[in-house]
């Protein structure tokens, strides 16, 4: 009985925290069916009518299919650079001995701890000598290599939670390490590699400084940048501010809930194995 009593009882304080959580969310939905001048004078009130065109208008007014394009591009080249490479790093980080594997590891928690700022004005100069400011590599160079670090370690602790007979065994039958790679480990590692991917495109779906810095050009700009086009020196349309941010955060939550048991699967998969 107390067994239950404390499961409940963590359960309850479980769920209200979701809730808390969830309460933007659906202040933000609201909103969208509420004139600018209701929302800034009654914001918890509740809205009269619900009016679905304003999602058109407002991806009308903010160009947001361009927005998007971008956005999707950006998304998919850095977390796909992610997968293939962090998932390469990770196997020979964790199955293979070669000279300057620690000196490698040790950069790669330093890139977790060192903060965008610390190297923003090296990174800046750098990409200005290669020319890729205003570019879409200006965004996906960067994204890909904050992203690598922890999608590296978190592949790698997958792998060495695996038992070695197995890659003993692919040794005895001939195979060589890509045919390990891509026959034996990828197949495997798969949770942790969707796990490592939605997280690689949440950041990179939301980030806005870099995208603020580095792109000028309106035509390459990603969604975070281009919903500024909802306001200007005096005002904001927070209607269909609102209404935007809608359109691009319900679909993020739909494909972070549909793979929300694989995205578990990934993390704590390389925790309970031995």
């Amino acid at each position: 009985m107390a067994a239950l009593r404390s499961r409940l009882a963590f359960h309850g304080v479980i769920g209200i925290y979701a809730l808390l959580c969830l309460i933007p969310l659906i202040w933000m939905v609201l909103s969208v069916f509420k004139p600018t001048g209701e929302i800034l004078q009654h914001p918890l009130a509740l809205p009269t009518a619900f009016d679905l065109g304003v999602f058109g208008d407002a991806w009308q007014a903010g160009s947001l299919g361009r927005y998007v394009i971008n956005s999707i591009i950006v998304t998919f080249a850095s977390t796909m650079f992610i997968l293939v490479a962090g998932s390469m790093a990770a196997f020979a980080l964790s199955r293979l001995r070669f000279a300057g594997d620690r000196i490698m590891l040790a950069f790669l928690a330093a890139g977790l701890l060192l903060p965008i700022q610390a190297y923003f004005i090296a990174q800046n100069q750098l990409f200005e000598a290669v020319g890729i400011k205003d570019t879409r590599w200006a965004l996906i160079v960067p994204y890909a290599a904050m992203g690598l670090p922890i999608a590296t370690f978190l592949m790698k602790s997958y792998m060495d939670s695996l038992p070695r007979e197995l890659f003993e065994a692919a040794r005895i039958d001939g195979a060589s390490d890509l045919r390990i790679y891509r026959s034996l480990i990828v197949p495997i590692i798969r949770p942790a590699m969707v796990t490592v991917a939605i997280f690689s495109a949440l950041s990179a779906w939301n980030e806005f400084l870099l995208a603020l810095l580095y792109v000028q050009n309106d035509s390459l700009k990603t969604i975070p940048t281009g919903l500024l086009a909802f306001s200007d020196r005096y005002s904001t349309d927070y209607q269909l501010l609102f209404a935007a941010l809608t359109i691009i955060t319900i679909p993020m939550i739909a494909i972070y809930v549909a793979f929300n048991r694989q995205i578990v699967k990934g993390l704590t998969d390389g925790s309970v194995k031995g």
